[in-house]
């Protein structure tokens, strides 16, 4: 019996485990030195052992014997399919998800590179991880690559996007904070706009790539407060708060600087940034474009307002604990999507139930939107028709 039955759901976010070798094989042999001698690198690797372990734990028969009846329970290396790619397609058959857009781990924030440099390593190690990411998927249709793609360099951000969809990448994921020197909404940048809308995939910003709390905020005269695993590296109430600012600014800057005005069938996914901010920034932008209208041609150009662009093509999934309903109702029913953060602890153990729950209020049709419909509009040619409302998932 798998977790979900009699219902279409698509998963807008879900991880690979990686392995500290994982760009080894797929990273030019002339950077391999330089990446691993990364100081980045060197933290996240640490004591080589935890990858053997990991190993050793995945290949046990009696661990793997009791996969299937913890699928939601194991979480990180321990879940089925994190980093074994033979395993994945059992894991989407178990949750019974129509399909899942991956994202990487290990990854995430491309190492520091797209801010510290220098750029040929951040865009060689960015183009290793689209090689892995795309690499990993191809077990199963129904798993959908995500590839980084640094806004750093003009040519280089082009090329590396365009060597993704070659790949086979599903999605084109960029950093939400600004990149040093130039606004995201540079016209330079079009190229890589123009690019993913011609291939019909959607630009995506993922936690990871924002401006991180200021770390002074931390140093309080109080104890050090640990984070859900335990450690202090990762979120915490306060430093959870600074997650969406970003992608808040970025995407505020490009549609006032008319980037979705001119690549109008361009879809932009915000996923695991959270979405309780979603309805007062769109008010909020609403009110400087009429705060600023008889001041600024570039307002005066578009073409809509710019809570009508989130409408028509920005996409958010809200975390399992926000209310997802009252988000939707104040936002709009084609924004919000489902989302797992399969297998990451931050997810928990039953997040369809906790939607469900803060949807419970909500009309049918709007509640298939949140799990089918609105993924299958921000995916477009990234998702092959047979796998949008597979027949053998349809609610009986």
């Amino acid at each position: 019996m798998a977790y979900v039955e009699n219902r279409i759901v698509h998963d807008a976010d879900s991880h690979l485990m990686e392995l500290d070798d994982c760009l080894d094989d797929y990273i030019e042999a002339r950077f391999k030195d330089r990446y691993h001698a990364l100081g980045y690198y060197r933290r996240k690797v640490g004591d080589r052992g935890w990858a053997e372990g990991a190993r050793r734990v995945q290949a046990d028969p009696a661990f793997r014997a009791e996969a299937d009846a913890n699928i939601l329970l194991r979480k990180n290396y321990q879940a089925l399919g994190s980093f074994l790619p033979a395993d994945r397609p059992r894991t989407l058959d178990l949750l019974g998800f129509a399909s899942q857009l991956v994202f990487t781990t290990f990854c995430l924030g491309n190492f520091g590179l797209d801010e510290s440099g220098p750029a040929d390593l951040a865009y060689a190690t960015a183009q290793a991880h689209n090689r892995m990411m795309t690499d990993f998927c191809k077990v199963d249709r129904r798993l959908l690559p995500t590839a980084y793609v640094p806004l750093v360099d003009f040519e280089r951000a082009a090329a590396t996007a365009r060597e993704a969809v070659a790949l086979g990448a599903k999605a084109l994921m960029v950093p939400s904070r600004c990149p040093p020197g130039h606004s995201p909404s540079h016209v330079r940048l079009d190229p890589v706009w123009a690019l993913a809308q011609e291939a019909g995939l959607p630009i995506v910003f993922h936690v990871g790539g924002e401006l991180k709390m200021a770390p002074a905020y931390a140093e309080n005269g109080l104890p050090k407060v640990k984070d859900f695993h335990g450690g202090e590296e990762n979120f915490t109430s306060v430093s959870f708060m600074a997650i969406p600012g970003s992608v808040m600014q970025t995407l505020a800057a490009m549609i006032f600087d008319g980037v979705l005005d001119r690549f109008p069938r361009l879809k932009f996914g915000v996923i695991e940034l959270g979405a309780s901010w979603l309805p007062s920034w769109m008010r909020y932008m609403d009110a400087g474009q009429g705060a600023f209208l008889k001041h600024e041609e570039r307002l005066q150009t578009l073409s809509m307002r710019p809570s009508e662009f989130v409408h028509r093509q920005v996409r958010v999934t809200p975390y399992p604990h926000e209310d997802a309903g009252w988000i939707i109702a104040h936002s709009g029913p084609e924004v919000c999507l489902f989302s797992s953060d399969f297998p990451h602890v931050e997810g928990g153990r039953n997040p369809v139930k906790r939607f469900n729950d803060s949807l419970a209020d909500t009309r049918g049709d709007v509640v298939e939107r949140f799990y089918c419909d609105n993924f299958i509009d921000l995916m477009g040619e990234g998702l092959s028709p047979e796998l949008r409302r597979p027949a053998h998932l349809v609610a009986a």
